[in-house]
């Protein structure tokens, strides 16, 4: 049965390639993936021009590289991707590898050289144009921070401010991101943008109605059911679901419940000592946990520290004052609370009332504030 549908979904692929100035002979390879399956194939390169064929179910990303000096595929891999990314001899290019017939042309580099003929390419170099302003005022954001002095970078009201202008490039992002995919319904490229939209902490309210929106071919395809698998899981930690109940070893390996807080706010705080933007963050989690505290507040602090790691998460909550429950089974990335409200990345929280429902999650900086502002009351 597995056989007969790949044979089904398998749909053939041509790429033919001419480059006008390429010297003496050379071979070109192609890297892509077959469902969970690397393929590496190979092609020479005569007068300049190759070919490849093959079969793709959806499509991948896919990497051509061309061996001017035919080194073979090993040497070529091990002289120019010496620590896993590409050195300055390296010539190759990434794109989407799809069904149908793909045309690329150039000069004397792969590199440079323009490919036709794929409908998913040419979104894709579309979509790029459009987020390429923002990645620019993104990167100004990243000068500017690096410039600061050390103490202005530890100070909490410089992050907030430096959060607060990221978060209206991600807003801009979003948008982007979102007329992408409206206008785009059947494009590939439209569902790793839906990913993108997701981002580290996806509501579902959001996602779920773009993803309607997608063509029923991409739905069918295997990004597409992975996705729907996703948005259905993100139902159980979506705001106004009741949180999930977990329960793992404080400090002194007590066992603390979730559900014991019952009756007061509670953020669930998922950090680790290891994680540099966690340990920026907890400032700001000091000050609004000792100003809301008298206000039926409370944190509950999950690590994700390591297997060996309880000295450090210990250290880490000491420098950096939590006085709140912290717990953790020290599984790392493996953390049966992490893994059960989906965390992905880390800061992560989630805000929960005292009925034990979600009413925010990805609360960082001054929103953090605002939010329990209007729950609590000014202070």
């Amino acid at each position: 049965m597995p056989a007969i549908a790949f044979a089904q979904n398998a749909q053939p692929f041509t790429i033919k390639a001419k480059l006008t100035d390429i010297k003496g002979p050379a071979t070109a390879y192609l890297v892509y993936y077959l469902g969970a399956n690397s393929v590496t194939d190979s092609s020479a390169v005569i007068n300049g021009e190759f070919k490849f064929d093959g079969v793709v179910m959806d499509p991948v990303n896919a990497s051509l590289f061309i061996d001017h000096k035919n080194l073979g595929f090993d040497k070529y891999v091990a002289q120019n991707f010496p620590d896993g990314g590409p050195s300055k001899t390296a010539d190759g290019i990434s794109f989407f590898l799809e069904k149908g017939n793909v045309a690329i042309a150039g000069k004397d580099s792969i590199a440079n050289a323009d490919i036709t003929g794929s409908a998913t390419n040419d979104d894709n170099k579309s979509l790029k144009a459009q987020l390429k302003v923002i990645l620019d005022k993104a990167q100004q954001i990243t000068l500017e921070g690096q410039k600061a002095t050390a103490e202005q970078q530890r100070s909490p009201a410089f992050q907030n401010a430096m959060q607060a202008k990221y978060k209206v490039l991600q807003g801009e992002q979003k948008t982007v991101l979102k007329n992408f995919i409206t206008s785009h319904p059947a494009s590939y490229i439209s569902l790793l943008a839906l990913s993108s939209v997701s981002g580290p902490t996806p509501d579902v309210a959001e996602v779920g109605p773009l993803y309607d929106l997608l063509s029923d071919d991409l739905k069918k395809s295997e990004g597409g059911r992975q996705l729907k698998l996703s948005i259905d899981a993100l139902r159980l930690t979506a705001v106004g679901a009741m949180a999930p109940d977990f329960t793992q070893n404080d400090v002194n390996g007590v066992p603390v419940q979730l559900s014991s807080f019952r009756g007061k706010y509670v953020l669930i705080d998922f950090w680790a000592s290891w994680c540099g933007p966690c340990r920026q963050e907890n400032p700001n989690v000091v000050k609004i946990y000792n100003k809301y505290k008298s206000k039926g507040f409370t944190v509950l602090g999950v690590s994700l520290d390591r297997p060996n790691g309880k000295a450090a998460w210990l250290a880490a909550i000491k420098s950096d004052g939590l006085t709140w429950t912290q717990v953790s089974d020290l599984k790392y990335w493996s953390n049966l609370a992490a893994t059960l409200y989906g965390v992905q990345s880390i800061p992560q929280n989630f805000l929960i009332d005292p009925q034990g429902k979600i009413v925010a999650k990805g609360l960082r900086g001054d929103d953090l504030d605002t939010a329990l502002e209007k729950l609590l009351g000014k202070i």
